[in-house]
């Protein structure tokens, strides 16, 4: 996409509001602790929406705790985001000096904090998010929880794909980090299956910029998505706490596009 086009179109969803979010990942979050001061059932609905396949996204408060459910389970929560934090570090420290950074789904801000703190003053971080109201959610209720990252001047929104977006970019980007749905090792969405296949793996690499990286936030290792970043990219894969201190152990797949 030209850079011009696109900072146009940006100003123009951030001074309407409009903030994109994404699918969420599901299963790939820790399970709740057995010790839990109060139950789901203490937990007030504060809002909901359902897209277009029917699923249905809850946002719950309960004190000073947020979370995004999708039936009984979390999707995400305030109490569990140092593996995002974790993609975000890891990317970066790859590639110090980046300008263009895509972060594929916005969840609760975390990884586009993370970004936004390791980046200069005048690069740009464009955040692609599937579902308008977690956006929309982020500006009026969790915002604080990640030090309103969508209201940095760096950061540009796009509501959509990001499939969509990676395929209309080209040579653009510095780093893309994925933080879709459990990533390539669990689905919760069918239709999130295309941007870990071939497709994907190529629309990414073509989307970053000769020695740019892509950073995939996953449930686990995945063995399939590995060999197919494997045939163009360099490739390294790093185990990384689902929060501090914790046991269970998240997977950042990490793909370098060659310099030549």
């Amino acid at each position: 996409m030209n850079a011009d086009v696109r900072e146009e179109g940006a100003q123009a969803d951030s001074v309407a509001g409009i903030a994109s979010a994404s699918a969420a990942k599901s299963a790939a979050m820790e399970p709740t602790p057995p010790a839990e001061p109060y139950s789901m059932l203490d937990w007030e609905t504060v809002e909901r929406t359902r897209i277009a396949d029917g699923t249905e996204f809850v946002l719950g408060h309960h004190g000073g705790d947020w979370v995004i459910r999708v039936g009984l389970g979390v999707l995400m929560s305030n109490r569990m985001h140092a593996s995002e934090e974790s993609l975000a570090e890891i990317a970066l420290e790859m590639v110090p000096d980046a300008q263009t950074v895509l972060v594929g789904g916005l969840g609760l801000g975390y990884t586009t904090r993370a970004v936004l703190d390791r980046v200069s003053a005048d690069a740009k971080v464009f955040v692609s998010e599937l579902v308008p109201e977690l956006v929309d959610w982020n500006h009026r209720y969790l915002g604080a929880l990640a030090g309103h990252p969508l209201a940095d001047r760096r950061c540009r929104v796009i509501v959509g794909d990001v499939f969509d977006e990676l395929v209309r970019s080209r040579s653009f980007y510095d780093a893309i980090l994925l933080d879709v749905d459990n990533g390539p090792r669990g689905l919760t969405q069918a239709k999130n299956q295309r941007l870990y296949g071939d497709g994907g793996v190529r629309a990414c690499l073509a989307a970053l910029k000769p020695g740019g990286v892509l950073a995939v936030w996953s449930s686990g290792p995945s063995a399939r998505y590995q060999r197919k970043l494997k045939h163009a990219a360099e490739v390294e894969v790093r185990s990384v706490p689902a929060r501090a201190g914790s046991k269970v152990m998240h997977t950042v797949i990490v793909g370098r596009r060659p310099r030549a």
